[in-house]
């Protein structure tokens, strides 16, 4: 005897979430780049402004979205959730995942440029610094940087010529989103001047130096995400009802 498949039908808020995530792929939002605001979306999908809440909560929950207050809803990331095998979407607290995060790169990233200065062709070098440059570009011009930094780190991971780091990718790339989120462009002009070291090093051949501007890099910017913790931990306990 056949067994039909239940088929479970969605909310009104459950369809104009999949819409709304679908509008972020056909309009290409990149990560980092905010999406229509409230009134625009509810016009947009011609739906009540609750819907459009219930719809941006769900994607939020999923790691699609981040809700900034007084400024707005940001895109940080394009993979839905069931693709998040390390559940890291479901995690609340961004900071302690950045850090989280870096701290795994420090382990990770120093010694995956040390590879590539052994492994790196001409041609694999070229577009290595063909990336850099890029980031440079989009970042002076004012223009969202953030997937192109993802390329870069991706890309380093790959001139490790190691299967098992390759597929870490997906890792690194959530810690330089979330980052990217948090700080937005502080710390900026050190990035970019040890991109530029990191490239130079595995040109020349030098696993040191890429492995020194590697930690600077990783450590420079764990230390953004340290400040801002206890910024926030300050703003807790100044908020918290005295001892009676």
């Amino acid at each position: 005897m056949s067994q039909k498949k239940v088929q479970i039908k969605k909310t009104l808020g459950q369809q104009t979430e999949d819409q709304l995530m679908k509008y972020i792929l056909d309009n290409q939002i990149a990560i980092g780049e905010k999406i229509p605001n409230e009134f625009e979306l509810a016009g947009i999908f011609d739906v009540g402004r609750s819907t459009i809440r219930e719809a941006v909560k769900g994607l939020v929950s999923r790691g699609i979205l981040e809700v900034r207050r007084g400024d707005g809803t940001y895109v940080i990331s394009t993979v839905y959730m069931e693709n998040d095998v390390l559940g890291f979407g479901q995690i609340k607290d961004r900071y302690q995942l950045a850090l989280d995060l870096f701290d795994v790169r420090l382990m990770i990233e120093p010694e995956i440029v040390t590879w590539a200065c052994r492994k790196a062709t001409k041609e694999q070098i070229a577009k290595l610094r063909e990336l850099c440059n890029e980031v440079e570009r989009l970042y002076k011009q004012g223009y969202n940087h953030i997937q192109k930094d993802i390329e870069f780190h991706s890309y380093l991971a790959k001139l490790s010529g190691n299967m098992v780091v390759e597929r870490l990718i997906p890792v690194i790339n959530t810690s330089v989103v979330i980052f990217a989120n948090i700080t937005y462009r502080t710390l900026m002009q050190e990035t970019l001047e040890t991109h530029r070291a990191i490239v130079n090093s595995i040109e020349h051949k030098d696993p040191v130096g890429a492995k020194c501007a590697m930690n600077m890099h990783l450590t420079y910017n764990r230390q953004v995400i340290m400040e801002f913790l206890e910024k926030k931990k300050k703003v807790r306990k100044n908020h918290e009802p005295d001892d009676i």
